[in-house]
């Protein structure tokens, strides 16, 4: 069993070609949603982080290809983790800062009150517009992208940038020979049979040849980048590139000027 003769530093083919998402440089999607994430740590109002919220839902539904996945995680799992952080955080907030609201439920002496509902639910906004706002750029954008376009528009050493290239190429290796590995021990009926015990034991199988495969692996990468100079002179030249076009510009700017403006309207004076 082989694995498919591509080239493993390729970009990663744009899911959904008509998503704008995926057209735009790395950069400039993290540029665009910086400033309403540092701002978000600052507010302590609902609506504001409400409205980052509904923005950055909006872009993600026009902007990156929609699974079933991501539908679970904005209609289900970010709602869900929004009510109950706020609750427990309404729970843990100083009875006497907010002694002065109306209550909403008594039990015995304790008394759960409206600014401790709104103090915690406010936190769970805050928490969620952001990761919110981190996922425009992060189900939109590659890890080797990212470490391109760090190099190439940034200036990182590329003996930084292409180290963490390498890295993120790890990752699916060390998938496929896990599954190798797993599909080795089922044939030669390692590891059968049932229990919890049985698990544990079948998982331990298979940390000592996974680890034996990615020393194996840092060995030819090293190798590899030895051969091609690797670090050897401060510059090399780019085989793809990830250009940084007008659109971004015209992206990061439009996106300053709504947060911007969504910051004025509805952040409280």
């Amino acid at each position: 069993m082989t694995l498919p003769a591509t080239d493993p530093f390729a970009p990663a083919p744009a899911a959904g070609a008509l998503r704008f998402l995926y057209r735009l440089n790395p950069l400039s999607k993290l540029a665009a949603v910086l400033p309403a994430t540092v701002a978000l740590v600052l507010v302590r109002d609902i609506w504001t982080p409400l409205v980052f919220v509904a923005l950055a839902y909006a872009t993600l539904l026009i902007g990156v290809r929609f699974t079933r996945r991501l539908a679970a995680m904005l209609g289900l799992a970010i709602p869900v983790a929004v009510a109950v952080i706020g609750l427990t955080f309404s729970l843990w907030t100083d009875p006497s800062r907010v002694a002065g609201t109306a209550a909403v439920l008594e039990i015995g002496a304790w008394t759960l009150r409206a600014g401790a509902l709104a103090t915690g639910y406010a936190t769970a906004l805050r928490l969620a517009a952001i990761i919110a706002l981190a996922l425009v750029a992060g189900l939109s954008t590659t890890g080797p992208d990212l470490a391109r376009s760090l190099v190439q528009q940034l200036r990182v050493p590329y003996r930084i940038g292409y180290t963490a290239l390498a890295a993120f190429r790890f990752v699916p290796r060390f998938a496929y020979e896990l599954e190798v590995i797993r599909q080795a021990h089922r044939v030669r009926g390692s590891g059968s049979g049932r229990g919890p015990l049985r698990g544990i034991t079948r998982w331990i199988g298979y940390v000592v040849p996974l680890l034996a495969g990615a020393i194996r692996h840092a060995e030819r990468v090293a190798l590899a980048m030895d051969a091609r100079a690797f670090g050897a002179y401060p510059d090399r030249t780019e085989r793809y590139l990830v250009p940084f076009r007008a659109r971004d510009v015209v992206f990061v700017a439009v996106a300053w000027a709504v947060s911007a403006a969504a910051l004025v309207v509805f952040l409280p004076r």
